[in-house]
């Protein structure tokens, strides 16, 4: 029992981190995006 619940932490802890790094991959674009428009707003 204490070893299946183990596994499920760990998975969802390594899920916790993929979508972690994903969502500052998608912030880091967005104000990619935005320093980049400069004045113009391109």
């Amino acid at each position: 029992m204490a070893e299946t619940a183990r596994r499920i932490r760990q998975a969802k802890r390594r899920t916790d981190d993929t979508e972690r790094k994903n969502a500052a991959a998608a912030l880091q674009r967005a104000l990619d995006r935005r320093d980049n428009g400069g004045a113009t707003g391109h």
